[in-house]
């Protein structure tokens, strides 16, 4: 097929709005297209512009996906505050101004009641990534994110740190046998992940949850792509330590533990969950353009119920994928756990505040209510940190969620060589496995800077090294 045969004006007369979307759509069909027949073409840019939120997790078709997601309403209907509420920011001087501007808009919705901005924000989709929003009765998919349940989850094992080092190449090994990353990818055959999160009744709510359960069984228990990881590390306690798990206090003396550390969501079920609620939320919430991406529900619509029942469903399917591989590669190790610790972002929480209930959304903020404990990590060099929260009113129980990103992917993949990613691994002792330029050190804030601007918010338990990272092999995300 003639590849000059698809043109802006042919993606019109298919429902495609002038812009963005038409630009990245005509390089994706270039890239990747340019020898479909043109009916078959044809065939899935129509189902893509009809259904953008099946395509989120799409390889290729997904960076169209999210443009189509993303356009804003033509006509509002509801008006923003005049003045936005007030709110802290945690760490204001590393924060980007559009964060900050993003932030102040959400602040102005009618259903705003408080807000946080964490130190690690930075812009994303609607409410910045790092930042915290309470709303009364209203639920905002976009300001739970595409990645819905994100989380890290932290298994400290009784292996000295002298017998990782002694045999790394085993842990190597089995480290690439148990995971699997890149966005769609799935394990196959008897490979395949046996957990309840799949048989649960909540999958039968609508035909469109019910029709994303064959995606569900074929990503149990992987990772995808971005900054999402699965690495071995060493965990120092400075002094005796106790860590509250189900009600009940483990203790773990001063010392050095080999430990495992995930990060990763809901895989393409979330993702598809997130776009599908997004683009109802905008046909009823019709917002002004700046702030079309903070679209809410009303927490007493079918819609609103739907989407929060969705939401919880990802969230438990999120910790399933990591319960799955802290398991597998426990039973690989030989290891005994000593103590697991889980915490989830990009997620909504029903609390009170001030005496009423509201919802809090934490976008890429980690819970942190008094003596709840959390993983903050830095990045694949930088060390993470096992944190107890303080619980403090003014980040609505909230900080950090990770270092943040200070340079943008595309950024990075610009201006980061492979010749200074190898050596700053080579410097810190790190043996990484796969990972784009998007995901190097570089491209982050400085995470000591980060946790010393939420010293109010948390308190430090233990420092964690990363020392075999696996991430995706090409830096492909879905979320």
């Amino acid at each position: 097929m003639n590849k000059l045969s698809i043109n802006g004006e042919y993606l019109k007369s298919l429902g495609y709005p002038e812009g963005k979307s038409i630009g990245i759509a005509l390089k994706v069909i270039e890239q990747n297209y340019c020898e479909l027949e043109k009916a078959d073409l044809m065939s899935i840019l129509t189902k893509l512009i009809q259904q953008p939120e099946n395509f989120l997790d799409d390889e290729i078709l997904g960076s169209i996906a999210q443009v189509l997601i993303e356009r804003p309403n033509e006509e509002a209907t509801i008006n923003l505050k005049e003045v936005g509420k007030s709110y802290s920011i945690f760490g204001l001087e590393n924060i980007d101004q559009g964060a900050i501007n993003q932030m102040e808009v959400a602040m102005k919705l009618p259903v705003t009641v408080a807000g946080a901005l964490m130190p690690d924000a930075h812009k994303g989709y609607g409410l910045p990534i790092g930042g915290v929003l309470a709303t009364k009765n209203a639920i905002i998919p976009y300001g739970v994110g595409v990645d819905i349940g994100c989380r890290m989850a932290l298994s400290i094992y009784d292996i000295p740190e002298n017998h990782f080092l002694e045999n790394e190449e085993k842990y190597k090994r089995e480290l690439i046998a148990w995971t699997k990353f890149g966005s769609g990818a799935g394990w196959q055959g008897k490979y395949r992940a046996e957990h309840g999160i799949l048989d649960r009744p909540e999958f039968n709510m609508t035909p469109f949850v019910k029709n994303l359960h064959d995606k569900a069984v074929h990503q149990l228990g992987t990772s995808g792509g971005g900054n999402h990881f699965v690495e071995f590390g060493i965990i120092e306690f400075e002094n005796d330590a106790v860590i509250p798990v189900d009600g009940i206090g483990i203790n773990i003396k001063k010392g050095k533990y080999l430990a495992l550390l995930t990060h990763s969501g809901s895989r393409g079920f979330g993702a598809t969950i997130a776009g599908h609620y997004t683009k109802l939320a905008k046909e009823v919430c019709k917002l002004p353009k700046e702030a079309a991406n903070l679209a809410y529900l009303d927490m007493g619509s079918a819609e609103g119920q739907e989407y929060w029942i969705a939401m919880n469903l990802a969230g438990d399917y999120a910790s399933a994928c990591h319960e799955v591989i802290h398991e597998r590669l426990t039973n690989a190790i030989g290891g005994q756990v000593l103590v697991k610790v889980e915490n989830h972002h990009n997620f909504a929480w029903k609390e009170i505040w001030n005496e009423e209930e509201v919802i809090v959304h934490r976008k890429g903020a980690t819970p942190s209510s008094k003596d709840v404990m959390g993983i903050i990590p830095g990045s694949m060099t930088a060390p993470g940190f096992l944190v107890r929260g303080k619980g403090e009113v003014n980040s609505i129980n909230s900080a950090s969620h990770g270092a943040g990103r200070k340079m943008s992917r595309t950024q990075a993949i610009k201006e980061v060589t492979q010749v200074e990613l190898r050596k700053v691994l080579r410097d810190n002792g790190v043996t990484l496995i796969g990972a784009g330029l998007d995901e190097a050190p570089m491209a982050y804030k400085n995470i000591e800077t980060v946790m010393a601007s939420q010293k109010e918010l948390v308190e430090i338990v233990a420092k964690f090294t990363p020392k075999l990272v696996r991430m995706a092999d090409d830096g492909s995300r879905e979320d």
